[in-house]
């Protein structure tokens, strides 16, 4: 095989992000080998990109292997795959805490590591940046923010002065508190700009997301909290911008569409045509527009940015009360406005550890998950 043909493992391959980064390797097909794929319980469609791409390596959560048709391919665990002397590139496409042993695993091994799960960075990016520096290993941003920002940032000798992160608004921007109380889960999964996964979708709803975003942006960049801010930007065209000491900016732009910082992350520093890329036409855009965050009626931007600035066990606690109550949303066994409620509750009971290992923060999470449950009137 030619040397120049990278090895991608892709872990969550059947969720959004696994779909099109399959989607931006099959248009490119004399770059990439895929040789490991893993996932859920979606063994179907697992079945279907086992037989197009022949993985060497899988890796499923079911115990029902009737549905994985694959005489060639090897079990092994995910961490395993991450880790094998076989994989350049570990793309992690995994939802919620699930990517977090994974991730490590794949920095640990000095990897170039495509992340678009943000829960890892969020509760343990002091300690996956330090193993990262220590193993010369890459983190490479496929969030559509934190690739402009990269970006931005490339070729620039000095730290920015300010990032500044866009955010859609979701298509909630606007409501009324009384109107928020009603929404249902089928309103929240529609996006007005991407299509994403359910739970990333749910959290830019309630612009959780951006929240969370604003935490990887200190991690990946070493950039102060205060020195990130937000702004409301439906057309979702400018996907972030960077502010220099001269006053002077700048933006990444690009029709909104998941595949660009995919491409671009595996890729890099090329950048490569694609004729399936949407491309815009500027003759359709009426306009760019931008207003500050409602941090009223969307309270978990507030409590992400709380979080954040606490740091240590807090943004652990954040994202395992929210994705109990994200959970709790979609079955509508809560509103969608008792999510912060939740979230608000479980930082409110925690005390923080300023420092965790990551035996705190696997400990934590597990605490607040048992302890949000509770909250919500669950038994279980």
């Amino acid at each position: 095989m030619d040397n120049s043909v990278k090895n991608i493992a892709i872990l969550g391959s059947t969720g959004s992000i696994g779909r099109q980064t399959l989607q931006v390797i099959r248009n490119l097909p004399r770059r990439f080998h895929v040789v490991g794929l893993t996932a859920g319980k979606n063994l179907e469609l697992l079945s279907e990109q086992i037989a197009e791409f022949q993985p060497k390596f899988i890796y499923y959560q079911s115990d029902n292997t009737s549905k994985v048709k694959s005489q060639k391919s090897k079990f092994l665990s995910m961490e395993d795959i991450a880790r094998h002397p076989e994989v350049d590139t570990v793309v992690i496409a995994t939802s919620g805490k699930a990517g977090l042993d994974a991730t490590l695993a794949a920095v640990r091994a000095g990897k170039n590591v495509a992340i678009a799960n943000k829960e890892p960075l969020v509760m343990a990016g002091e300690i996956i940046t330090g193993e990262a520096k220590r193993c010369n290993a890459r983190i490479l941003p496929i969030d559509s923010e934190h690739s402009a920002i990269w970006q931005c940032l490339n070729g620039e000798p000095q730290p920015p002065k300010r990032i500044i992160l866009t955010a859609s608004g979701g298509p909630f921007r606007g409501y009324s508190e009384a109107q928020l109380d009603k929404v249902t889960a089928s309103q929240a999964l529609k996006h007005p700009s991407w299509k994403m996964g359910k739970k990333v979708t749910i959290d830019s709803a309630t612009l959780m997301n951006k929240g969370l975003e604003i935490m990887e942006t200190r991690w990946l960049f070493d950039v102060p909290i205060d020195k990130i801010s937000v702004v409301i930007h439906p057309q979702s065209i400018i996907h972030s911008m960077v502010e220099f000491v001269d006053g002077s900016f700048k933006a990444q732009l690009s029709y909104p569409d998941m595949r660009f910082p995919i491409q671009y992350a595996l890729t890099q520093p090329e950048r490569v045509p694609n004729a399936e890329l949407p491309k815009l036409d500027w003759s359709k855009i009426q306009g760019l527009t931008f207003e500050m965050p409602d941090f009223k009626n969307f309270p978990c931007l507030e409590l992400a940015i709380s979080a954040a600035r606490t740091g240590g066990t807090c943004p652990t606690v954040l994202c395992a009360a929210d994705e109990m109550a994200v959970e709790l949303f979609m079955k509508e066994e809560i509103k969608f406005t008792d999510i912060a409620r939740l979230v608000r509750q479980a930082l409110q009971d925690h005390k923080p550890i300023l420092h965790p290992t990551l035996e705190d923060i696997i400990k934590t999470d597990e605490q607040v998950r048992k302890s949000t449950w509770k909250l919500a009137g669950k038994k279980k």
